[in-house]
């Protein structure tokens, strides 16, 4: 970071904190002396997402409505990492819960954030290969996934006719796609 740009949290105070988000007002000093009185930020987990490919070469892919955008998302396997995981270890229970599948074998492929200008926190994207079926779903109450595997060829024609909304994702499936030698 170009510190000469930073700016200094003078202040913070909550507005509110929920389980899946919290916002909090700043003031801050920007390195002109200007002072921000409200710059508003949300706290999120981190999260961690991948593009899995099973042990057959398909790539999983999960279908799940986002209510926020009001659409059915296709999307990679993803989510939450909880208070003390590390990354690697979410991501194994993510893949397990959302699709049934188990890997061993994770590349780190980027570290993204969604939104710096609002949101403190980021995703790691990883290659997850060899993955094998070996149990049913364990979804949480608030989750609806419908898993389906796909191709290489099929997954960047999903990518260049714009059907896969969710911006982190493609990000994940572009950096596997490169590593990939696709």
């Amino acid at each position: 970071m170009n510190k000469e740009l930073g700016w200094k949290t003078l202040s913070s105070h909550y507005i509110h904190k929920g389980p899946w988000a919290t916002l909090r007002s700043d003031r801050c000093e920007m390195p002109s002396g200007h002072i921000v009185e409200d710059y508003y930020v949300l706290e999120y987990n981190n999260w961690v997402n991948a593009v899995a490919i099973t042990e057959d070469n398909k790539i999983l892919m999960v279908h799940q409505y986002r209510h926020a955008a009001e659409i059915v998302s296709l999307e990679i396997p993803g989510g939450v990492i909880d208070e003390g995981e590390l990354p690697e270890q979410a991501l194994r229970r993510e893949l397990l819960e959302e699709t049934g599948y188990q890997f061993d074998d994770f590349e780190l492929l980027c570290t993204v954030y969604a939104n710096p200008s609002t949101a403190n926190n980021h995703t790691y994207c990883y290659l997850a290969k060899g993955g094998k079926k070996v149990q049913e779903q364990a979804l949480d109450e608030q989750e609806e996934i419908i898993v389906e595997t796909f191709t290489i060829p099929q997954v960047k024609q999903l990518l260049a006719e714009n059907k896969i909304a969710q911006a982190l994702h493609c990000t994940g499936l572009f950096y596997a796609l490169k590593r990939l030698g696709e």
